[in-house]
């Protein structure tokens, strides 16, 4: 059974965003990235609500001849896996390997990770906050940047209890620390 792991950039006080929707503060430096491709390489399928997968798509159509190897290795990554786009509004995808449903429906996400081959992520705070909800998250990335931004898009929701157990944890020459959990048993 595939795993569903949320994954996010946040700041220390726990927002991916600031108020006025900026997130350049967010931007990972080499050795992150190159973990993060490291994490990433397992996906087979991300879950994206419209806001996320608009910056997502960048990566479909990115010139890569100027960026590093880091970049161009996500970009790799990213365009090699399925994605699933939640919108109401959307009417066409912008990138191969991508659907687009209406409605985030909990019990076809359950049926997609015991399914699936290969584990599936879910980005975005408004997406993930429906999938914490329902319990379907086995696992967390978060990767804590140290910056305080006083509020904005918050990572997590606000309304719900989650026990988590800590699996790994690591700090980056950057200051960036990354913290990787999983679900208690007996939390969802």
């Amino acid at each position: 059974m595939a795993k569903l792991i949320y994954s996010t950039i946040s700041s220390l006080d726990g927002y991916v965003a600031d108020a006025k929707g900026n997130f350049d503060w967010a931007a990972p430096n080499e050795e992150v990235h190159a973990f993060v491709n490291e994490l990433e390489r397992p996906v087979g399928t991300y879950l994206y609500g419209r806001r996320m997968y608009e910056v997502m798509v960048a990566w479909e159509t990115m010139d890569l001849d100027e960026q590093p190897s880091v970049v161009r290795d996500y970009s790799e990554i990213w365009r090699a896996a399925d994605k699933i786009v939640y919108s109401k509004t959307l009417e066409k995808a912008s990138s191969a390997r991508t659907t687009i449903e209406r409605d985030f429906d909990p019990a076809a996400i359950a049926r997609l990770k015991k399914s699936a081959g290969r584990d599936v992520s879910i980005g975005g705070p408004h997406l993930a906050a429906e999938a914490i909800r329902a319990g379907l998250v086995d696992e967390y990335h978060f990767f804590l940047t140290p910056v305080v931004i006083g509020g904005g898009n918050a990572s997590l929701p606000g309304d719900t209890r989650i026990d988590l157990e800590l699996i790994d944890q690591r700090r980056f020459g950057s200051g960036v620390v990354h913290l990787h959990y999983r679900t208690a048993a007996g939390s969802a």
